[in-house]
C-alpha cells in the first residue's frame, strides 16, 4: 500500500508512528484504541467464564472471586486491571518494565516481581518510548516460570504483550495451558501479531485442554461508538498540525509529530522544512 500511495504521489501519515510523547497524547491512536480493547477484554472474558467475577456470600453458600491474571501492563493491561477490579476479581499482573509496579498497586493489583540479576536485564526492561524491548532468554525462563506457576492458579488470563515490528512473545506456553483449571478463559489481545499463546486461533473463540482461547483481533470494534469518538479525536487532534489557519494543507518536516508520522511525500511541493 506505501509502494502504491507513493507512485500516486499521495501524502501519506500513519498515525500509529506518532512518537509516545507528552505532546502526542491527545493524538495517540494506540493508547486510545488499546485503551477500549483492555476494557472489552475482561467483558469478554466474564461472559465465557462460567462463574461469577466477585466474592458472593449468600444463603446458598459463598462464592469465591475469580482469580485473574493479566500479562503486560501497559496501557490495555492496566485498564483491563481496572476493569477486573471494579467488577470484584482478585487481580494478578506481570510486566517487563519495573516501572509499573506502582500503577499496577494502585489499580489494585498485586505485582508480579521477576527480579533482575544482571545490569543488562535492568537496562532493558526500562523499555523505548513507552514500549518494552525483548528480554534475555534467562530472564525470560524465569519469567514463565512465575507466570506457569500463577497461570494454574488463575481461572482467567488475558495477555497483552506486543513488541513493535515483531512478532508477538510467547507468553502462555501449551504446557501452562493444560496445566490450567478446566473452565479457564485466555483472551490473547496479540492474537493478530501471533499470540502470546500459541493455541489462540486469530478471530476465534476455541477450546484447548478444557480452557476457553479468544483470539478477537479488533476488541475495539466491540465497542464502536466510542471506539470511533476517541479515534476522531485522535485524527484532529493531528489534522491541527498540518492544516494553517486558512485551511491550507502545511506540512511542516520540523515538527517531530509530522516527521514521523509522514509515509509518503507527494509529489507537490507543500512540505516545509
Amino acid at each position: 500500500n506505501k509502494a502504491r500511495m507513493s507512485a500516486a504521489g499521495i501524502v501519506g501519515f500513519a498515525l500509529e508512528a506518532a512518537p509516545r510523547t507528552t505532546r502526542a497524547q491527545s493524538m495517540d491512536v494506540l493508547s486510545s484504541q488499546a485503551n477500549i480493547a483492555g476494557y472489552k477484554a475482561v467483558l469478554v472474558a466474564a461472559h465465557h467464564y462460567q462463574r461469577f467475577m466477585p466474592m458472593l456470600m449468600t444463603a446458598a453458600g459463598t462464592v469465591k472471586a475469580a482469580r485473574v491474571l493479566i500479562l503486560g501492563a501497559g496501557v490495555a493491561g492496566l485498564q483491563a486491571i481496572a476493569t477486573a477490579k471494579r467488577l470484584g476479581a482478585v487481580i494478578e499482573a506481570s510486566d517487563v518494565r519495573p516501572a509499573v509496579k506502582e500503577q499496577i498497586e494502585s489499580l489494585g493489583g498485586k505485582f508480579l516481581d521477576v527480579p533482575f540479576v544482571t545490569d543488562e536485564e535492568r537496562e532493558i526492561a526500562q523499555g523505548v518510548g513507552g514500549y518494552a524491548r525483548p528480554m534475555p532468554p534467562d530472564w525470560m525462563r524465569r519469567q514463565a516460570e512465575l507466570v506457569h506457576e500463577r497461570a494454574k492458579a488463575a481461572d482467567i488470563v488475558i495477555t497483552t504483550a506486543l513488541i513493535p515490528g515483531r512478532q508477538a512473545p510467547v507468553l502462555l506456553k501449551e504446557e501452562t495451558v493444560k496445566a490450567m483449571k478446566p473452565g479457564s478463559v485466555v483472551v490473547d489481545l496479540a492474537a493478530a501479531q501471533g499470540g502470546n499463546c500459541p493455541l489462540t486461533v486469530a478471530d476465534e473463540v476455541v477450546e484447548r485442554h478444557g480452557v476457553t482461547l479468544i483470539g478477537h483481533t479488533n476488541l475495539a470494534g466491540m465497542v464502536a461508538a466510542d471506539a470511533s469518538a476517541l479515534y476522531a479525536r485522535n485524527v484532529l487532534d493531528f489534522l491541527k498540525l498540518i492544516i494553517d489557519k486558512e485551511g491550507k494543507l502545511a506540512i511542516d518536516m520540523k515538527d517531530d509529530i509530522v516527521a514521523a508520522c509522514l509515509m509518503t511525500k507527494s509529489r507537490e511541493p507543500e512540505l516545509t522544512s
